[in-house]
């Protein structure tokens, strides 16, 4: 399985000129590169002489142990819960909890955190632990839900598996109950979807172990990344986890009790980003509180996102209203109520971890540049943020017809309308058009004199005739329709295959690793290909990865 590198930027204009260092004045609202060897050294000396202002080392390894042991605790696991007890810097990066792991994307990141904290560590002689971060405080659940599958070749399409929310409040995921049976069927879909392969009855099997102790979406994500990254000993945090919430109450304070001026901050960032001519990817009110309340009844566990009105803490529907004192009270009490926003989240994870580095994708790295002032308003520096990798894994079938069509993967990521046009004119549908355009043309010219002399013996039948003669054309246009229709199910074996290129490089005209499920690939081919791409050589900048299946 070899990986060739080719330049196929993100198409994220903020994160790609970070990525390549195209723009100093970027890069220095951001402070630290990954590609800058001193940024690490200089990144562990901060670390170094900041630790009294974070959690407590020891119960965040804790928090961490009470999430992930009922998954399974591997020994490289272990090993790093004790080094993150003794204060061990991380490498950390996240995601919301997806259905089945979800797209590929989510797994490469986690590649890029468990390389990254082998290449750190080797490069400043410390052990670096790699963490992923499992944002289940989110409550979208309609992306959470969702993991798509390719279609067979004789049918191409793409096969969306869902689990429906349960009813209730729209409360976070990780707070979202799912029932056993809910768990079993989203199962049978599952292997409903996908294809008989010798990999299948294993995959299967292993999932409904796991699946077995999963109550929330949450829990089965973070199960599956638990056995993929065993041997690599990720760590796994989920965001809404009591034991994690109980440790974040002092920095929910700070937060609320900064509330204004970090909205100033994050605003001033936004129009800094704006002034070098990036837009801003996250709101930045200068009202808003960027903190979000979990309500109590009636609407118990609903998710209310804060902004600031009159000296109070409001919810823009008006359902919950705070002062500060009695926020900062929850914030003490009762952390768990509270909930950060994407431009909060940032400086809590740096509060709870000793972070050296943290691994984004491009719309998050575009963000992350807003929140520059946030972190230097209560004093704290960005970590080194690394780009997470980006690959295309190119199927047997796919790479038939690239060659067969003498396509590259630019070409097929632009969409292949106009490879298909081309297929279809040269078995004869230019030639199609023109005789059915030649013919309308003529009897046009046919009937126009035919008529005016109609029109000249009544008013009435002019505008008659023009009916008839759009009936005409119609009927002309249907004609054409299905001759062309004729062509295309004639070619459809040559359209069919262009289409399931496009379907398993680039779906829907989007990267593959944003739609397509990880666990398509697993049952398709097996984990090799995983193994191949934590095996690789790290670069913190490298190019797109293609990695050819066989």
């Amino acid at each position: 399985m070899d990986i060739v590198r080719m330049e196929l930027p993100f198409g994220q204009p903020l994160a790609d000129a970070y990525i390549g260092r195209r723009d100093s004045a970027l890069e220095a609202l951001f402070g630290y590169h990954p590609a800058d060897g001193l940024s690490w050294r200089r990144r562990l000396d901060y670390l170094k002489g900041s630790a009294d202002r974070r959690a407590g080392s020891t119960e965040l390894a804790g928090a961490l142990r009470a999430f992930q042991q009922p998954l399974g605790l591997s020994e490289p696991a272990e090993r790093n819960l004790e080094r993150l007890a003794d204060g061990a810097p991380v490498v950390v990066g996240g995601q919301q909890a997806v259905l089945w792991t979800g797209p590929l994307m989510i797994l490469y990141k986690a590649v890029t955190i468990v390389q990254a904290a082998r290449a750190a560590s080797e490069r400043l002689g410390v052990p670096v632990v790699p963490v992923f971060w499992i944002a289940g405080e989110d409550h979208d659940w309609d992306e959470a839900c969702l993991a798509c599958l390719p279609s067979p070749l004789d049918a191409p399409g793409l096969r969306r598996l869902a689990v429906p929310r349960p009813s209730g409040a729209a409360t976070s995921v990780s707070r979202t109950r799912l029932s056993a049976g809910a768990v079993e069927a989203a199962l049978a879909e599952l292997e409903a979807g996908l294809a008989d392969t010798p990999f299948k009855p294993e995959l299967l099997r292993s999932l409904r172990a796991r699946a077995a102790g999963c109550g929330t979406l949450t829990e089965l994500f973070a199960a599956m990344l638990s056995d993929l990254f065993a041997d690599e000993g990720l760590l796994l945090a989920d965001a809404d986890h009591p034991a994690l919430r109980r440790l974040e109450g002092p920095m929910f304070r700070r937060l609320a009790e900064s509330s204004g001026p970090l909205a100033e901050a994050y605003a001033a960032s936004s129009r800094r980003v704006e002034a070098l001519g990036y837009a801003a990817q996250a709101e930045a009110a200068e009202d808003a509180a960027n903190l979000f309340l979990f309500a109590e009844a009636p609407r118990a566990g609903e998710r209310l996102l804060l902004q600031r009105a009159g000296g109070r803490f409001r919810d823009r529907r008006g359902l919950v209203s705070l002062t500060e004192s009695e926020l900062l009270e929850l914030a003490e009490s009762q952390p768990e109520r509270l909930s950060n926003n994407v431009l909060t989240r940032p400086l809590m994870q740096d509060y709870l971890f000793p972070v050296l580095s943290t691994v984004l994708g491009p719309g998050e790295i575009a963000y992350w540049a807003q929140t520059s002032g946030g972190f230097e308003h209560l004093g704290m520096q960005m970590p080194i943020v690394t780009p997470r990798l980006s690959f295309t894994l190119l199927e047997p079938h796919a790479a038939k017809t690239m060659a067969r069509y003498s396509l590259e993967l630019e070409q097929v990521a632009a969409g292949l309308g106009g490879v298909k046009a081309e297929l279809l004119d040269r078995q004869g549908a230019e030639d199609i058009r023109k005789s059915f355009g030649q013919a309308l043309q003529a009897m046009r010219e046919a009937y126009l004199p035919a008529l005016a002399v109609a029109a000249g013996q009544e008013r009435g039948l002019e505008l008659l005739g023009r009916t008839n003669w759009e009936r005409i054309a119609r009927e002309i246009g249907y004609m054409e329709a299905k001759t062309l229709q004729a062509l295309e199910n004639r070619e459809r074996a040559e359209l069919d295959r262009l289409t399931g290129l496009e379907l398993s490089a680039a779906p829907e005209g989007r990267p593959q690793e944003r739609v397509l499920a990880s666990v398509y690939f697993m049952n398709r081919y097996g984990r090799g290909w995983l193994d191949r791409l934590l095996a690789e050589p790290y670069e913190p900048c490298a190019e797109h990865g293609v990695m050819r299946l066989g």
